[in-house]
């Protein structure tokens, strides 16, 4: 279940809450008429269950709530009521499976821009898997990948794609490249230290690594998991089951084919660093295409489901 706080002029409480009334899945209603100070108003609040949110926040919205007053809107961990539960069990779909698109544009809205925060992440990330990849360290590999914010800004180039924001598709182009470029050219920099205190070889770089050698020798087997993990880091952020996300993070070589071509280009090795470069391009490219065609697929369902209901 969701709780929606709203503050709403008291011209429009009416329509707010005819809205909120024939929306199936909604309970609780309470409103406080001259409760609201900043912005002056009513103050509604209802509960709905989350498969009926987006509808309801896009009926919202076309009522201007979120230019002439303001939504507010929280997940219930617990509600103990036959109310609630009767709301749930009237929306159509499950929880789980339904899509906020509002709450998805907000959060990668977020995740994809190009803060301190997200370029010191990128970088440690990048150097943390530079030192994998020449001590042919698996752990490392997947600690790094672990580590990588890299994703938020994917999600927010496929959410911007299929809701055609042009400025969240920007914000999200300029934070990876920027982000990839920044991180590997610190990489550059931190291989060349590493070597110079004997830390890193050119050796160590040359020789066999069983553990981390597909890094920089990309085949359709990377593309195919870059599809794989875009579908279920999608499938991830939109559903109410988040916890998938961290093993998407450790299944896509992007961070350790970035560390690969910072170091290989440290070294002047050009055969890695175009190999490496092309398996971080192919692993982006099958990540974009899996999470927008996911939520297209996304978008019709729910779309479908509620013609389907709205029908007599």
């Amino acid at each position: 279940m969701l709780h929606l706080r709203l503050i709403t002029p008291s011209e429009k409480t009416d329509d707010v809450v005819r809205l909120i009334d024939k929306t199936v899945g909604t309970t609780h209603l309470v409103v406080l008429p001259d409760a609201a100070r900043d912005p002056a108003g009513d103050v509604v609040m209802c509960d709905v269950a989350r498969e009926a949110g987006d509808e309801l926040l896009t009926g919202l919205r076309k009522l201007g709530i979120d230019t002439s007053g303001s939504i507010a809107v929280e997940a219930i961990d617990l509600s103990l009521s036959e109310r609630a539960d009767q709301a749930e069990a009237d929306a159509p779909g499950e929880g789980a499976d339904a899509v906020l698109w509002e709450h998805l544009t907000d959060a990668t809205h977020e995740e994809s821009t190009l803060s301190a925060t997200y370029l010191a992440f990128i970088t440690l990330a990048t150097m943390i898997a530079a030192c994998g990849v020449v001590l042919d360290n698996a752990i490392l590999i997947v600690g790094a990948m672990a580590v990588g914010p890299e994703f938020g800004p994917l999600a927010g180039l496929c959410t911007a794609i299929v809701r055609s924001k042009a400025r969240l598709a920007l914000r999200s182009l300029v934070a990876l490249l920027v982000g990839f470029a920044v991180a590997m050219a610190v990489t550059v920099g931190f291989s060349l230290f590493m070597d110079a205190v004997d830390l890193f070889s050119e050796r160590q770089l040359m020789a066999d690594r069983p553990n981390t050698g597909f890094i920089y020798a990309p085949d359709w087997f990377s593309f195919v998991v870059a599809v794989l993990a875009g579908i279920a880091g999608t499938l991830s952020l939109t559903s109410a089951k988040s916890g998938a996300l961290v093993g998407v993070a450790i299944s896509v070589t992007t961070i350790p084919a970035a560390a690969n071509a910072a170091v290989a280009l440290s070294y002047g090795d050009m055969n890695q660093t175009w190999g490496s470069t092309e398996q971080l391009l192919l692993n982006l490219l099958g990540i974009i295409v899996a999470g927008t065609l996911t939520l297209l697929v996304q978008k019709w369902l729910w779309s479908t489901q509620r013609r389907q209901v709205g029908k007599p």
